[in-house]
């Protein structure tokens, strides 16, 4: 097939679904009430401390655990009525286990560097995201079917956060099976973003990027297979980390890989400090973290800089919002007036097809032939088969048990065909090798965390093709950093994506470090 034709032929396509979704939109409209009510501001100043300072001051005993767990619990059950972002607590164990940190600090002989090396996050609030197994939680990611599903254990990077000392609050909002851009399923409802409640807060870790930016926690554990920790990180003004592929285990969460969608997915950290990200990464990665060298300091004046606009104009993504595209250019300013390096523009053809690799990508059997498990079937979670079309009428008479992103998704995906287009195929691998030719083991690039910032709730329904801007680095295999930049006119969270090569994930976090003093990272929602 001819590529001017197979590009005519998506813009129809892109038209038509749409089209269809639009019309399901204005009927979806009138059942969403309107809210303004703003965010309280933060006052109690333990919530402005990052987890490593904590860490540090608990361990210390200038404050306890138990004061800090306490004031994070009472933050939460100040912002959650207005945020829905935290959809099950466990308060009363958090509480206790913060005594049993106190207690372990107090008989401690071997000194507090030894305790530090032991349990480098003693004592220090954590929040995760629902579709991680968190021992007595749910693990639903929004299927009404799984309301009832509590976790006999906890996933392995959960396991090892709290082997570090730290203490779950509770668990997060997703989309229905953590598959689209807004946290919102028919068990717990929607997730508000906490600079604006009548706008997304992303997905799949929305609840996560929403209680994270409210003040709420101060670290939290998400994943990512097409942006699902950048997106939202990015909409809620924090950081958030997609480490290289293979590094972090994705085991223990819901729902389930299969195909070779385990070489796409990142487990990582998101915060509102920056000096957060590689503590938490080091602890994420276990035994591989030694794969990653983030002992090795970082020479920010020694790296080559690149920066790229945009996807080179596909015609299903949306334009680069202005604000966006300026908050791009002054982080290429301050880079070069600041250390005296040269950002080279540059452009990769292959990226107006991001979408398209990411969606063929996903759908690619393993090295044994068998393809992913059918998104229908993931819906009927082990009951009766999901028929999307009757579940669409279903829906549009208030009886379905899933939203209309995922009915509408699993329409998409129905209909697709089973063979990857070779077209794609070859754009995928001319693009891997520019990509990694350009960054090598010093490269950093810049590209925009997502063309627009934070919609109306539901919006998205009208721009799933975005997620290319940030699926094509799943793809790639390659780590990524969302940064926050400030705020736009609106008050909402500018951001942009900080790329390296594969094991350079230290690169990408110390720019973030960087891009936190030049711009001042995370912004209170409630004093913005």
């Amino acid at each position: 097939m001819g590529l001017t034709l197979w590009e005519n032929l998506q813009k129809c396509l892109f038209r038509a679904v749409s089209g269809f979704f639009l019309l399901l939109f204005r009927l979806f409209l009138r059942q969403v009430p309107a809210k303004a009510t703003k965010l309280p501001p933060i006052r109690n100043p333990l919530l402005t401390v990052p987890a490593v300072q904590l860490a540090e001051k608990i361990r210390r005993r200038e404050v306890t655990s138990v004061e800090v767990v306490q004031a994070y619990i009472d933050r939460i059950q100040e912002v959650n009525p207005l945020i829905n972002a935290v959809v099950k607590d466990r308060f009363s164990a958090a509480l206790s286990e913060a005594a049993h940190a106190d207690q372990l600090i107090d008989e401690e002989t071997g000194g507090e560097d030894a305790l530090a090396d032991r349990l480098p996050l003693l004592g220090v609030p954590l929040s995760v995201k629902e579709s991680f197994f968190l021992q007595g939680m749910p693990c639903s990611t929004g299927l009404v079917s799984r309301a009832q599903f509590l976790a006999s254990g906890d996933a392995p990077t959960v396991a090892l956060l709290k082997r570090a000392g730290a203490i779950p609050l509770g668990v997060t909002n997703t989309p229905e099976l953590c598959m689209w851009m807004e946290s919102s399923n028919n068990l717990y409802g929607i997730t508000n973003n906490p600079y604006d409640l009548q706008r997304m807060c992303g997905g799949s870790s929305g609840g996560e990027g929403s209680i994270l930016a409210s003040g709420g926690a101060v670290i939290g554990i998400g994943s990512d297979i097409g942006g699902s920790i950048r997106m939202p990180s990015f909409f809620n003004g924090i950081f958030g980390h997609k480490g290289t592929t293979g590094i972090v285990s994705n085991d223990g969460q819901h729902p389930p890989n299969s195909g070779r969608q385990d070489e796409y997915l990142s487990t990582g950290p998101m915060c509102r400090y920056a000096e957060d990200l590689l503590p938490m990464l080091k602890i994420l990665a276990g035994p591989n973290a030694e794969k990653l060298s983030l002992s090795t300091e970082v020479d920010l004046k020694k790296l080559r800089f690149f920066t790229v606009v945009d996807d080179g104009g596909s015609p299903l993504t949306s334009p680069v919002d202005k604000q966006l595209v300026e908050a791009q250019r002054k982080v290429a300013q301050r880079l070069e007036a600041d250390l005296g390096v040269k950002v080279k523009e540059i452009s990769f053809p292959q990226l107006k097809y991001a979408y398209q690799i990411w969606d063929t990508y996903l759908a690619l059997p393993d090295d044994e032939g068998k393809p992913p498990q059918p998104f229908v079937e993931l819906m009927a979670d082990g009951g009766p088969a999901v028929w999307p079309v009757w579940e669409l009428i279903k829906w549009l008479f208030g009886k379905s048990e899933h939203t209309i992103a995922a009915i509408g998704l699993a329409i998409v995906w129905s209909i697709q065909s089973a063979t990857p287009s070779q077209f794609i195929l070859q754009q995928k691998e001319a693009l891997q090798h520019s990509i990694e030719e350009v960054l090598g083991s010093n490269g950093v690039l810049l590209f925009p965390s997502h063309p627009l910032l934070a919609l109306k709730h539901h919006h998205a329904l009208l721009t799933l093709y975005n997620v290319g801007y940030t699926g094509i680095f799943n793809i790639l295999g390659l780590p990524v950093t969302q940064c926050p930049l400030g705020l736009s006119k609106e008050g909402l969270p500018l951001g942009i994506q900080v790329v390296a090569g594969k094991l350079q994930d230290r690169l990408t976090l110390a720019m973030a470090l960087y891009l936190q003093k030049a711009f001042g990272g995370w912004r209170d929602p409630g004093a913005a």
